[in-house]
């Protein structure tokens, strides 16, 4: 029966094509396996017996056994492959013979070993941010030093002061830098610790300085009143009311209120207090509503109170009354009284309005009006008018207005108009220095000049003298008397100018003087000049 090499040479191509790359040194022979016969030559010397050739690191026993097995049918006489043709080509036996594997590429260089992964250096600036009777809130910065692992997160550890029993607060890891630590016992001192943890492992612990004691922080309690609530706090009727009052203290103080000095009436006013502020709810407010509310905040023996001043305020009612006082040429003089209803505010003044009696409309004559008389100027001869008031407050004018009961008529009569006698008003007064002289000093050769200022009617005569001497029209000195204002120039002094010098005014009605002493100096020479 003959042999079938088929699947032999399926085999081997099998084993070729997952065979390593060729050694690069065919001295690197496999393990030696059973010489063939001269018959099998061709087939050791085909390109698939150089690639069994064992690879860096293959086993050597494996390779060793692969070309035994394909060796075995060249020792029957069956042959695997033809023998290599004149051109150095084998002659493939069959088709899966003639397929020869492509050599593999080389196999690139492994990378290095990554670098060893470190923890983080230890967490900074742990401290208390609060506590109360049972948790702890403590704050903490991120490491100075992370690393190329990053950082996973954060372990809180608690001991009781006086021991090294660190237990885990957290049972996962903390991701932020701030942590309360709840469902403690009043009075406990715990130690604290924080660790930053990443893939190297926990860093060192930071830890507090001294241990903590669950207790509440005492704080004496405060009122912070709103700026815009230190003053009265004003609103409409049927405006929503609501006003938050924050205020501080531990621990939580007691809050309640109080208007003008009474308990709240809990069905118009709604009080809701939090640990922070509380807050003064109207649905809907009335004019009742107003007065003067105290917030009181109350920790332990200390308290501290607020006061807040609400006004709901609405429009005015109309004057209580108005009415005409007199009329002559084309005005009428009216005047009115306050509204009885001010809306709860001031009244910010009154619109006055005229109407004609043909026409029946109205006209604003006078808006903003602060007084509670005016007089109608204007009007047209020969008509006859009724008038109106409203009342105006900050929340707008009233709905009603207040109307002349009776009517004014503006007649047609002659207009005769006579001056007022004036009597005459006497001005007259006796001349007096609302200026006096100043005594001076000035250097020879400087010109220099003397003021004063007069008044008094009629006009006065103004006389100069030097020593009781009457200057006159000496061309040395120069006389100027402008609207009250006198001046005498010396122009360009000598020692001789020196004196008292006099300025006398004179009317009908008096005569006055003033005095001044000039003193005229020599310059001074410096010594270098001398010689």
């Amino acid at each position: 029966m003959p042999a079938k090499p088929a699947p032999i040479k399926k085999k081997l191509v099998k084993k070729v094509e997952n065979a390593p790359a060729p050694a690069p040194e065919p001295e690197a022979a496999p393990a030696p396996a059973p010489e063939p016969t001269p018959e099998a030559s061709p087939v050791v010397e085909t390109p698939p017996a150089e690639s069994a050739a064992p690879a860096e690191g293959a086993p050597a026993d494996a390779e060793a056994v692969a070309p035994a097995e394909d060796a075995t049918p060249a020792v029957e006489g069956e042959a695997t492959a033809a023998p290599p043709a004149e051109g150095g080509e084998a002659a493939p036996a069959d088709a899966e013979a003639a397929e020869v594997p492509e050599p593999e590429e080389p196999k690139a260089p492994s990378p290095p070993p990554p670098p060893p992964k470190e923890p983080t250096s230890a967490p900074l600036d742990l401290f208390v941010e609060d506590k109360n009777d049972t948790s702890v809130t403590i704050f903490w910065s991120q490491p100075e030093v992370i690393g190329p692992s990053g950082l996973d997160g954060y372990i809180i550890e608690v001991c009781q002061d006086g021991t090294e029993d660190w237990k885990a607060s957290n049972e996962d890891l903390q991701k932020s830098c701030r942590y309360i630590i709840k469902n403690q016992t009043t009075g406990d001192r715990l130690k604290i610790r924080v660790v930053a943890v990443n893939a190297g492992g926990r860093s060192p612990p930071v830890t507090l300085p001294e241990a903590v004691v669950v207790k509440e922080v005492a704080d004496r309690p405060k009122v912070r009143m709103p700026r815009f609530l230190r003053q009265r706090y004003v609103a409409n009727v049927g405006d929503k009311i609501n006003l938050t009052i924050p205020f501080t203290g531990k621990p939580k103080p007691v809050v309640s209120w109080t208007k003008n000095g009474q308990p709240l009436e809990k069905s118009r006013v709604n009080i809701r207090s939090t640990e922070r502020d509380s807050i003064l709810f109207i649905r809907v407010a009335e004019r009742d509503d107003s007065g003067v509310y105290e917030m009181s905040v109350k920790v332990d023996d200390f308290e501290d109170k607020a006061t807040l001043t609400l006004q709901i305020v609405e429009l005015p009612g109309p004057p209580a009354s108005i009415k005409i006082v007199d009329t002559w040429g084309f005005n009428v003089a009216l005047e009115w009284t306050p509204p009885k209803d001010n809306g709860n505010t001031e009244i910010t003044g009154y619109t006055i309005q005229k109407a004609d009696k043909k026409t029946g409309d109205w006209f604003t004559v006078m808006e903003h009006y602060h007084r509670l008389n005016a007089t109608i100027s204007d009007l047209v001869m020969g008509n006859t008018y009724k008038f109106r008031a409203f009342s105006e407050n900050k929340c707008g004018i009233s709905e009603e207005a207040a109307v002349t009961k009776d009517e004014a008529k503006i007649v047609k009569t002659g207009i005769e108009y006579k001056a007022p006698e004036y009597q005459q008003h006497d001005f007259s007064e006796a001349p007096k220095f609302t200026t006096s002289l100043a005594n001076r000093a000035t250097t020879v050769g400087y010109s220099t000049k003397l003021l004063c200022s007069v008044r008094g009617y009629p006009k006065p005569k103004i006389e100069w003298l030097k020593n009781q001497m009457v200057i006159g029209d000496d061309p040395k000195f120069r006389q100027i008397c402008v609207q009250g204002i006198c001046s005498l120039e010396i122009r360009k002094p000598v020692s001789f100018d020196g004196g008292v010098y006099t300025c006398r005014a004179k009317n009908n009605h008096g005569e006055v003087m003033v005095s001044c002493k000039l003193e005229v100096r020599q310059p001074v020479v410096v010594e270098a000049e001398k010689k």
